[in-house]
């Protein structure tokens, strides 16, 4: 795959769900690149489609029309294990209730997706690393997540998110649970990971000021994109 080529594709995608009443049509005729280093966010009011169009990025669902290509793979084309092989290795998932895991630790949360792919031989040490980049003291590590504030379970879950070193970062509101002076140290850390690392990140956000971190911003309203500045 060159540079000039997109990391995820959208290409006449529509979804629509079927009703007792009848159909309700959350994206209509969605075409839209995203290339890799891209910080994206995008915008809508409530029940435009926004979250519609992030499950779609992060293969949580399937167009009813159209195809979505992430990384050069139509996801209607995969099988269910394939789905969640793509999930696991090549998207990180970031959400605004940090879906912390209560029974385990903060070490313990981000080892988990490691686990998952490498068996009980995952390394420690990676996942030391990792919560060390983000910023969580070493004496939080073995804290569950009740034990931590807002801001650092939210660098828990960006940890945990970033464990398997995948290409791009779906977030989900990260900021809309933390006050502001922690929101923006947050952002700061997810625009590094963008210039530093390379991570492609797409973050949903109703938060023009959360907006402002995004390199190109994308407006839906209805199910369709209104405009992209």
């Amino acid at each position: 795959m060159t540079d000039t080529e997109p990391v995820m594709e959208f290409i006449g995608v529509s979804k629509i769900y079927p009703l007792s009443s009848e159909n309700v049509t959350a994206l209509s005729d969605i075409s839209l690149k995203v290339f890799s280093g891209e910080f994206i966010a995008i915008m809508g009011p409530s029940g435009s489609g926004k979250s519609t169009l992030l499950n779609m990025m992060g293969c949580l669902d399937v167009p009813s029309k159209g195809d979505v290509y992430i990384r050069g793979r139509s996801i209607k084309s995969l099988s269910d294990d394939q789905l969640t092989t793509l999930r696991r290795d090549e998207l990180g998932f970031i959400f605004q209730q940090f879906n912390l895991i209560p029974l385990l630790n903060a070490l313990e949360n981000v080892r988990y997706p490691l686990i998952l792919k490498n068996g009980m031989t995952a390394s420690r040490e990676r996942c030391q690393e990792i919560l060390s980049a983000v910023g969580l003291a070493p004496a939080l590590w073995n804290h569950r997540p009740n034990q931590l504030s807002g801001g650092q379970q939210q660098r828990v879950a960006i940890a945990r998110s970033l464990i398997n070193n995948p290409a791009i970062l779906l977030c989900d509101e990260p900021t809309g649970n933390l006050d502001t002076k922690t929101g923006q140290a947050i952002m700061a850390l997810l625009e590094r990971l963008c210039h530093d690392e390379g991570k492609t990140i797409i973050m949903v956000t109703h938060d023009p000021k959360t907006a402002e971190y995004a390199h190109r911003v994308i407006r839906i309203e209805d199910g369709h994109i209104q405009e992209e500045t």
